[in-house]
Formats: C-alpha cells, structure tokens, sequence
C-alpha cells in the first residue's frame, strides 16, 4: 500500500480542492496558537531569503493557485526511490521486512535525479519585528544560528539549550519565574536541521515586562559566556538531554520518527551514538560553544505583543 501511493496517487482535481480547504484551516489554527506563530516568525526572521524562512505548511496565496498539474510535476520529479527512507519499527522480522521492501519498493523506477544540497544558511545579524495581535499577554521570542545537524559542536549547543531553559531547574526558569516572577513561563530548545540550527528562548510575559525579560535572558547568556558552567551543571543536564531523548523514542511512533529523521537528513549510526557524545562533552567545549553561538550582540528578536491583529 505505502509504495502504491508513493508513486501511483492520482491526485484527483476534487480531492485537491477540498485538501486546499483543509490546509487553509490549518494555516489559520497555526495563525491563532501564539506559540507557534512565534516560532514562524523567529524563522522568518534569522533565514531570511533562506528555505528554512518558509513555513512548511505554505502560503494560503500559494495553496489557493495550487493546480493539479502543478503538484503532479512536483510529486513525479520529488517522490522518487532515491529520496525514500522506508522505516519499520516493532516485533518485525528484518528478513521478511527487507523481502517485501525488495519485492514493492524495489520494482519503482528510479526518477535519476539526486537530491538537491540544502542551501548555506545566511550570516548571524541582529533583527527585531514587533508583531500585534488580540490578546492580553505578550509573547517574547529570542534566537541565535546555531550548527547543523551533523556539526561536532551539535551535543555542546545541545547541552547549552538545556542548561538555560529545560528544566525546573534551568538558569532562565530560576531565574526570570521563580526569582524576578518576570515571566509566566520560559523555555528553550535546540531546533536542528541539515543545513543549520537555531537556539530559541521563547517567553509568555505582561507586555510591560519585554524589556526587563530581554535585558535579563542576555545576561544569563553573558554569564556562560563568561562564567562557564560547573561540572553539577552540566550533570544535570546530560540528564535532562536523556530523558529527553528517551521520551521521544518510548513510543514505536516516537521511534521511527527520530530513526527515520536520522537515516533521511543525517546517519542513523550517529543518531544511536548521539548520547555517548553529549555525556562526553566537557564544561570547557559548553563555554566555547556559548561564544561561538550565542553572541548578545547578534540575535533575532520577535515579539507578539496586545493590539489589534493583522
């Protein structure tokens, strides 16, 4: 079934003008969630011209003009053997998984077309884009470039992400929730892809307070600069960095997600030896890793601030 529809869909004019409404609905929800809107715009914002700018779900300009030869072309130029990864996760045997591969999947012409390079993300610069929308409460987004998926400084940045917001315990939610009470809630994260990475320190926050929490996030990323990180720090959050990885691989779903993601944009061997190196990275490489990357000087801002949306 799954290697009919990979090169056999028909990609019927009416299903595509009623998947075109469905897309369209999506496109608005995304709009409404603030948190997600956020990150579009941080996006938007650090790649600039860049295909990772993009939304992935589309433009609704570009959904709308959608036609059915148009997504035809692209389905037979891009669903081709060389860009599949086929994963199988569960009480399986490989044997008979790789005989029905072979008997399926290996009868598909290949299109003899390579994947295309994922393009150079551009320069750090520093950028702000205050955006209004309904709502009370503000919502503060700050990121910095960061190395891509298969860079030896990956677990350093990975690492750094957890020591500043995720977890109870991290510098940010100590410091701007529990001690200042400036934020309602802080966090972090290292999103990762094949061409570049981003650090994103995201915030929910009374408007008032978007100065004082900016101004404070750069100081605690100052202080790693500046500082390091001692070694109980750094315990804690190879920790947090292995829960983490275990939650998203506790489900069969979680598991061929991350092992499908792994062998399509980078290798799976370096995806099942990915903990071993976060335990290995030392308190030194996190303080150089916070120099190269997080420069105070050179981030992006976004802020979704109360007013009238547009």
């Amino acid at each position: 079934m799954l290697a009919d529809l990979s090169v056999n869909a028909t990609l019927e004019a009416s299903t595509l003008e009623r998947e075109k409404r469905v897309v369209l609905e999506e496109m608005r929800l995304g709009e409404d969630n603030p948190r997600r809107e956020l990150l579009r715009r941080l996006h938007a914002l650090l790649f600039e011209a860049h295909p990772y700018g993009r939304p992935v779900i589309g433009r609704s300009e570009l959904v709308r003009g959608l036609t059915r030869d148009t997504l035809n072309g692209f389905y037979r130029r891009h669903y081709v053997p060389e860009a599949f990864t086929l994963v199988v996760v569960g009480p399986v045997a490989p044997p008979a998984i790789l005989e029905t591969a072979a008997r399926t999947f290996g009868r598909i012409p290949r299109g003899g077309a390579g994947r295309l390079p994922a393009a150079q993300p551009p320069p750090p610069r520093p950028a702000r884009l205050d955006v209004e929308r309904a709502a009370t409460q503000a919502h503060l987004a700050l990121g910095w470039l960061a190395p891509k998926i298969d860079h030896a400084d990956t677990p350093a940045v990975d690492l750094l992400t957890a020591i500043l917001g995720q977890a109870r315990s991290a510098r940010l939610t100590r410091s701007l929730r529990d001690r200042l009470g400036l934020v309602t809630s802080i966090g972090s994260r290292y999103l990762v892809f094949e061409a570049a990475g981003i650090v994103a320190v995201t915030a929910q926050l009374q408007p008032a307070d978007l100065n004082a929490v900016e101004a404070e996030i750069l100081r605690e990323v100052r202080r790693i600069r500046d500082e390091g990180i001692g070694d109980a720090e750094r315990r804690r959050a190879v920790t947090v960095a292995e829960a983490r990885h275990a939650f998203a691989r506790e489900t069969v779903e979680g598991r061929a997600h991350t092992y499908g993601q792994a062998e399509t944009i980078w290798r799976l061997e370096e995806e099942l030896a990915y903990l071993d190196r976060l335990r290995s990275v030392t308190a030194e490489q996190l303080r150089a890793a916070a120099r190269r990357y997080l420069d105070p000087r050179r981030y992006a801002r976004v802020a979704l601030v109360p007013g009238k949306a547009k």
